[in-house]
């Protein structure tokens, strides 16, 4: 029961993605709600509400904003998290999708794998960072951590 059933990204204001952006986006939430681990430890000897959530994502006053609900959408936690450590490693991601995405359309297999090497690098030095700034808010597993990092991408290629 410690999961995401639901995500809801606050994209209202943001420019309209890419199509390459909107693509990574649907994969992210697809995938996110098939299997993820999503635990709200206990605080102060309090415990949270029990899952499964209702996860909302936003970027408020540079900030990036978990809002977390049960289903019976009680309020379960909210944590805001500075932007200031993701801001490289997301600016590096960007730059590498690009790169990606043009290699797909005119190089050949073996460059592509190289390209797309470097960006699960990326990808998973983006996912620590989040594990990270969630230490003690949220324990989340590698591949939840992932595809909350796309989806983190997703609010910051607009904000």
């Amino acid at each position: 029961m410690s999961r995401i059933s639901h995500i809801r990204l606050d994209d209202a204001g943001l420019p309209p993605p890419t199509p390459e952006i909107e693509q990574e986006r649907k994969v992210a939430v697809f995938d996110l709600l098939e299997d993820n681990t999503f635990v709200i430890p206990s605080r102060d000897d309090r415990t949270p509400p029990q899952g499964p959530y209702h996860l909302g994502l936003s970027i408020r006053d540079k900030r990036l904003v978990f809002d977390v609900e049960t289903e019976a959408a009680e309020k379960a936690a909210e944590f805001h998290l500075s932007l200031g450590p993701f801001r490289q490693v997301v600016k590096d991601y960007f730059q590498i999708c690009e790169s990606y995405f043009d290699a797909v359309k005119k190089l050949p297999p073996s460059q592509i794998e190289t390209i797309d090497m470097a960006r699960r690098g990326i990808h998973n030095e983006g996912s620590r960072v989040l594990q990270e700034r969630l230490e003690g808010k949220a324990e989340i597993d590698v591949d939840t951590a992932r595809r909350l990092f796309t989806l983190i991408c997703v609010l910051h290629f607009g904000g």
